[in-house]
């Protein structure tokens, strides 16, 4: 024989939250526009239903229960999760908005030059968007597009925006000053320029470049370290060093000369940015727009 719980209505729920709340059976009836012996009554009648006290009732007043007090964190809990929900359904239906998660490079380089095209194509559509440079987790907050890098493992089965294709990059006055660069091992003695990789990150990095293309790492330790992309970009302009450069993210600066590619120490892996749908399940225009457009840019 199992046990079958009893129903519980939400509106002895939301009775029992804002009593806990306000710890007065009072101040609940004036939230809920009832009256205390209503509220006192529908309280005693949770308590019944569960089989245990949701309140003590002390001098001029209640306190929550040791049960209690879990039952409200979780009636609490639950009722925002339900808000939050109505809220960004009546958004989406009232004033249309997408919410994009990605990191500074793409961010910066592919999706805000391109981003005035879409604007001018639904000028009614709301862009949002989020940017992280660690390891990302779209989960449970309110992200409907997630543009995030990954290796192959995390591309199986979503669509990609771009593949990975590495070049070495650096100034023209870099260049006329440390080169001529024919080969891997005269970057060995050169300074380069280093995005960090300690939150988990799966693109190249510098030792990962070396062992691909068969070469021997540097033994001296980067110069100079980064954790945001752009401004790694912006110190291989500064002719500071060299850098590992993104296709489809250094293209403008390399076409107006403010970088140059050593093309022919450039490589591609199977890594890339993937397109993630945060909330597959929602029929979203709006966001289905977005990615149709993104997709075919």
């Amino acid at each position: 024989m199992f046990f079958e719980s009893k129903r519980i209505s939400p509106n002895s729920l939301r009775v029992f939250e804002s009593a806990a709340r306000h710890l007065s059976f009072t101040a609940a009836a004036r939230d809920l526009r009832s009256t205390q012996s209503a509220v006192s009554q529908q309280v005693r009648a949770l308590e019944e239903q569960l089989g245990f006290a949701l309140f003590d009732r002390v001098y001029r007043g209640v306190r929550l229960t040791e049960p209690g007090q879990v039952l409200f964190a979780s009636v609490q809990e639950g009722f925002g999760t339900i808000e939050r929900t109505i809220d960004r359904l009546q958004q989406h239906q009232s004033n249309p908005r997408v919410n994009i998660l990605t990191d500074f490079s793409l961010a910066t380089y592919w999706l805000m030059p391109r981003l005035p095209e879409f604007r001018k194509a639904y000028p009614n559509i709301d862009v949002r968007i989020m940017t992280n440079q660690g390891v990302f987790d779209w989960h449970g907050q309110g992200v409907d597009v997630a543009i995030v890098f990954q290796d192959r493992k995390g591309l199986e089965g979503v669509p990609r925006l771009l593949h990975e294709e590495v070049v070495p990059v650096c100034s023209p006055g870099f260049l006329e000053q440390a080169g001529p660069i024919n080969e891997l091992s005269d970057l060995g003695g050169l300074p380069l320029l280093t995005l960090t990789a300690d939150q988990g990150q799966c693109w190249l990095d510098w030792p990962d470049y070396f062992d691909c293309l068969g070469g021997e790492p540097p033994m001296a330790p980067p110069e100079l370290i980064f954790n945001n992309y752009p401004l790694l970009v912006q110190a291989a302009i500064a002719g500071q060093g060299v850098a590992l450069g993104w296709r489809g993210l250094i293209d403008v600066m390399l076409d107006r000369r403010m970088l140059v590619g050593l093309e022919h120490l450039g490589l591609c892996t199977s890594g890339g940015y993937a397109v993630i749908d945060g909330h597959p399940e929602e029929n979203n225009a709006a966001k289905a727009l977005f990615l149709d457009w993104m997709l075919s840019c």
